[in-house]
């Protein structure tokens, strides 16, 4: 193939469909080439190359903890997290997904460290490729009654409860679900190392998120599809002058104050 009687169109054409699979030659070839675009579009080339490799690279390594339970004899293994714990309102919303052993999700990390698109769209994959994936959700009345570290875990064991596959291990993000029979593997900052928390994590924080922009059509006064029931400036300027609704949780409000507005009520739940 003489690639100098190319058209610089058909060179990029080339370089996208054969990706890492161009020859050695052809590389060569597209790199000698004196024309300063295709100059432009080898280097572009080599640099997704070089993020495609690193990127492969970060991918295997959120599997490792996934590797080391399969190669201890546990077949289905789920990563389990949530998404909620800090927030003023709304519910605390779980997620445990089991992903197949050879898969890899480009882009998956830590739901915190993406943007609201990217999460988005990693939701719809994760929820297409994923062995099996479920939610599990504590109430703000059993936020309020047992406290948001037990309401976390409970909303974590009904995720596990609820997939259609009950898995034989658990990787957990930071703490032991309590009164679940499987053993499980408790991973500070495990949204960030393993790939099934990870898409776990994922899952959890679309899901709040959606659930809170819905909310946000009944309390518009609120703002909760801007901040998702967290303590922003204008969260608390609405409390301040609202009051509280019954999606908020009292007890992590309770030390906002009011203003005049509101006679100094806050307290007065909205229906």
């Amino acid at each position: 193939m003489n690639i100098s009687q190319m058209t610089v169109d058909d060179i990029q054409t080339m370089l996208k469909k054969s990706g890492s699979l161009l020859s050695e030659d052809l590389r060569e070839a597209i790199g000698r080439d004196s024309r300063l675009s295709v100059k432009k579009l080898y280097r572009r080339f080599c640099r997704r190359e070089a993020l495609d490799a690193k990127e492969y690279l970060r991918l295997e390594n959120m599997h490792l903890y996934e590797k080391d339970a399969m190669n201890n004899g546990f077949g289905i293994i789920a990563g389990v997290d949530e998404a909620g714990r800090g927030p003023l309102a709304g519910p605390v919303i779980a997620s445990a997904v089991v992903l197949p052993e050879h898969v890899r999700i480009r882009g998956l990390n830590d739901s915190k460290k993406l943007s609201p698109g990217k999460r988005s769209e990693l939701f719809d994959e994760i929820r297409e490729v994923a062995v099996c994936w479920s939610v599990g959700i504590s109430s703000v009345e059993e936020i309020e009654s047992i406290n948001i570290l037990q309401a976390s875990l409970l909303a974590m064991r009904r995720a596990v409860q609820n997939l259609p596959q009950l898995p034989d291990y658990l990787l957990v993000d930071a703490v032991s679900i309590p009164g679940v029979k499987m053993p499980q593997m408790p991973i500070v900052k495990g949204d960030g190392k393993s790939a099934s928390i990870a898409a776990a994590s994922v899952i959890a924080k679309v899901t709040r998120d959606r659930i809170l922009t819905d909310y946000d059509r009944e309390y518009p006064e609120y703002g909760f599809a801007a901040h998702k029931g967290y303590g922003t400036s204008e969260h608390i300027k609405a409390i301040r002058k609202h009051g509280i609704c019954r999606l908020h949780r009292a007890s992590f409000c309770k030390n906002l104050g009011a203003d005049k507005e509101t006679d100094g009520s806050l307290w007065q739940v909205t229906k």
